[in-house]
């Protein structure tokens, strides 16, 4: 066990000729930034074409207009003059009665389908399930959306349309259950491009919503989630990830998540199980102690921390929740706005034209020990290849401190604006050791001893004690 721990020595170090060396103490990642394969383009200039109406929709499945291309929606967010409410499983007749700023969709292509939960755990849809599932099935609009879309999916496959055509009605409606009770989903975003685009390269990316927009967005995550778990108990991890762009692996440039269940912890929530048990503190040492005394961390707010990370193969921004609680539907509105604006923050100093991946990490519920929720944004402005695959050293182009000097300006410039959330930034960050709460023996620490609380290095105020 005591073998897989990373010495802090190795962390981060340069070398004389200006290498830079990385190891991820998480994963054992071993990153090179090697001078003079820093500086190429983050992303290549978009070849942007004119739309076809200023401000039009794209004709993507995922557009408004386009409801009926999709499998039926678990739930929609729409925008009220009160706020915004949550509709589930509205009927067909009246998808189009409303506009859904963010959709909870079946994915039409699972990862694990509706039938491996069924043959391999004996799952069974659920009874409350097969209610809702007969309920949209028994209009006639709800039968030709549902049919329709599961023989695009068949034909998507490879099976032959003649075949297609032969299959029943009571075939079809079994195959449905994959939309009704499958635990592969998608939260999709309202906008393709931004208010009043005029080219489409003009995307919509998370960086573009609003700080409240993207908090709905989140937090409409966070509930599907937590459905996922309470709707199927053998699910042991949902994997919650956001592909931005197709060199990222997006199959649709239309801003959207995905959480997808499994029924195991995952290779890397194992490694990272066994380094916690053995010093429960390590997320603490390891990740944002390192990072504030290597003046990596560049945002930061009351219940969450962001810096720039180090051991990854692609550059890599790290935002940690600092609260006790381990799992993201557990948090308090406040802790789960503070999560949203750094990642928001984050998006938004990145800009719409750089591919990434948004990964959440957060404790396994049948984990005995506590883990802090994290998000990672990974710029996808590398490409692995031979080397990579020869030496599994991976050759990362923008070291952490020239990742934060990228990040930094925009920052500044964004708050500026008012196109973030009120953050600190850079050196207005107090970087106290030990901030995140996850580790019940820093919580009893700081309750029991007058001369263990953080410390604050906010600037003296007039007034202030010295």
């Amino acid at each position: 066990m005591l073998s897989e721990f990373i010495p802090e020595s190795n962390y981060l170090r340069r070398m004389a000729d200006g290498t830079i060396k990385q190891v991820n103490p998480f994963t054992g990642t071993e990153v090179w930034t090697v001078p003079g394969r820093a500086h190429r383009p983050l992303a290549p200039s978009p070849d942007a074409r004119p739309l076809s109406s200023p401000g039009g929709v794209a004709g993507c499945a995922f557009c408004p207009g386009h409801y009926f291309e999709t499998p039926p929606e678990k739930a929609r967010l729409v925008a009220t003059a009160d706020g915004y409410q949550t509709l589930r499983f509205l009927p067909a007749e009246e998808l189009e009665r409303s506009v859904a700023e963010f959709r909870r969709l079946p994915n039409l292509f699972e990862i694990l389908s509706f039938a491996y939960w069924n043959q391999n755990f004996g799952y069974d849809i659920p009874e409350e399930v097969q209610a809702r599932k007969h309920a949209y099935l028994s209009s006639e609009r709800g039968r030709v959306h549902v049919f329709e879309v599961l023989r695009k999916r068949l034909l998507a496959t490879g099976m032959a349309r003649a075949d297609i055509d032969r299959l029943s009605e009571a075939e079809l409606v079994q195959l449905a259950n994959a939309f009704f009770a499958g635990a592969h989903e998608l939260v999709v975003t309202h906008r393709h491009f931004v208010d009043g685009a005029t080219h489409d390269d003009q995307l919509a990316s998370s960086g573009t919503l609003s700080p409240e927009e993207h908090y709905q967005y989140l937090r409409f995550t966070i509930e599907a989630l937590r459905d996922i778990y309470l709707g199927n108990r053998y699910v042991r991890y949902v994997a919650v990830f956001q592909n931005w762009l197709r060199a990222a692996g997006a199959s649709v440039d239309h801003l959207h998540k995905q959480l997808v269940a499994i029924d195991e912890r995952g290779v890397q929530n194992e490694r990272e199980l066994r380094l916690v048990r053995a010093n429960p503190n390590i997320y603490n040492e390891a990740a944002v102690n390192f990072a504030g005394y290597r003046n990596l961390v560049f945002a930061e707010n009351h219940h969450a921390i962001a810096f720039a990370g180090f051991g990854h193969r692609f550059p890599t921004l790290e935002i940690f929740s600092k609260s006790q609680r381990s799992q993201p539907w557990n948090h308090t509105p406040a802790e789960l706005r503070a999560v949203s604006d750094l990642v928001h923050a984050c998006h938004a100093a990145m800009g719409a034209h750089i591919p990434c991946n948004e990964e959440w990490h957060y404790k396994p519920p049948d984990a005995d020990v506590s883990m802090p929720w994290r998000v990672l944004i990974s710029w996808r402005v590398n490409t692995p290849a031979g080397f990579e695959g020869g030496t599994h050293i991976y050759v990362n182009t923008i070291d952490p401190e020239s990742l934060r000097d990228r990040v930094v300006p925009r920052l500044y410039a964004l708050r500026e604006q008012g196109r973030i959330a009120p953050i600190q930034i850079a050196t207005e960050c107090n970087c106290e050791p030990n901030c995140l709460q996850y580790n019940p023996a820093v919580r009893r620490q700081s309750a029991r001893d007058p001369e263990f609380p953080p410390l604050s290095r906010r600037p003296l105020r007039p007034g202030d004690e010295a």
